[in-house]
Parts: structure tokens; C-alpha cells; sequence
């Protein structure tokens, strides 16, 4: 692979989670109420997994250039998605799940699977992309066959932890 193109992924796989992970110590006061952006970015996660379930119908059908499309257009979904992400949570509390019995702990598993995952899935994704942007699409599909699927999972993993947090926000 392109050694500029290694650095990069290696950057953003590293730089990315450090940033999500520093919202929680960062609050920035605003008198701008963003309390709409947990709907918009769940809403985001779900056109994602859409979008990328496209993308695999259109790969399977021999659609490389619809496939190509699709896959660009869920990677601005999902940059969309942290950039609200952030936005929101360094604007506005920390919403607690309240619920309780089973459901709490089948909150507590899929945030925490989804959490670790989407962490994990930026350098695949990443290192997917470029073995595509290579024409190294052995490695490309070799990747994307680890990549994919986590992908979707983080995606609708978030939609299911904000239908199961949604009613505790204020």
C-alpha cells in the first residue's frame, strides 16, 4: 500500500478514537440547544447500514462502480455521524439508561460491543478503502470481508442503543 496513505490510516485510526474519547472531559457551553442531533445521528447510522447493504447487493451483482458509490457515500454518512456525535456531546449532559432488568444488561452489551467495535472498525474500513484505491482488490476483498460486516454492525448497533436510551433523554 501507498506509504503516505499507511501514515494516514494509521493517524486516523489512532487520532479519532482519542478525540471521541476526550469529549468526555470537554464541555463546551452554548446556548444553542442540540438536543435534536441524537435523533439526526441515529438516523444517520440507519442510512448507513442501509447504504452499505446496498453496497454488498451491488458487489455480489458485478456493480463495482454503484458499489464504489455507495461505499463513498456511507463513509460520508458515517463522517457525518461523528461530527454531530461530537458536536452533541461536548454541548450538551450525558444522558444515563435507566432502564432495568434484562434489557439493562442487553443495553450494556451492545453499547459496549458497539463502542469497542467502531474503534476497531476505522483502521479495517480504512485499510479496505485503500487496497480499493490501490486496484489491489484481492487484499481489498480479503479486508472488506472483516471490514463489512463490523461496519454494519456498529451502524445498526447504534440505532438499537438510541431506541433503548431515547426515552431517558431530557
Amino acid at each position: 500500500m501507498n506509504p503516505k496513505r499507511k501514515r494516514i490510516i494509521i493517524l486516523l485510526s489512532v487520532v479519532v478514537p482519542l478525540v471521541v474519547a476526550s469529549l468526555f472531559g470537554i464541555r463546551i457551553e452554548t446556548t444553542i440547544d442540540f438536543s435534536f442531533l441524537p435523533k439526526v445521528y441515529a438516523t444517520l447510522n440507519f442510512f448507513t447500514f442501509i447504504i452499505l447493504t446496498l453496497a454488498f447487493i451491488a458487489i455480489k451483482n458485478n456493480k463495482r462502480q454503484r458499489h464504489e458509490k455507495l461505499v463513498k457515500t456511507a463513509l460520508l454518512t458515517t463522517t457525518l455521524f461523528l461530527v454531530l456525535y461530537i458536536l452533541y456531546h461536548i454541548t450538551s449532559d450525558t444522558t444515563v439508561y435507566g432502564g432495568t432488568g434484562a434489557l439493562r444488561y442487553v443495553y450494556y452489551f451492545i453499547l459496549i460491543t458497539h463502542i469497542t467495535l467502531s474503534v476497531l472498525v476505522i483502521p479495517l474500513v480504512l485499510i479496505s478503502l485503500g487496497w480499493a484505491m490501490d486496484g489491489n482488490f484481492i487484499k481489498h476483498r480479503k479486508m472488506a470481508k472483516i471490514a463489512m460486516p463490523i461496519w454494519m454492525y456498529v451502524a445498526s448497533s447504534g440505532v438499537v442503543v438510541y431506541l433503548l436510551i431515547s426515552p431517558y433523554y431530557m
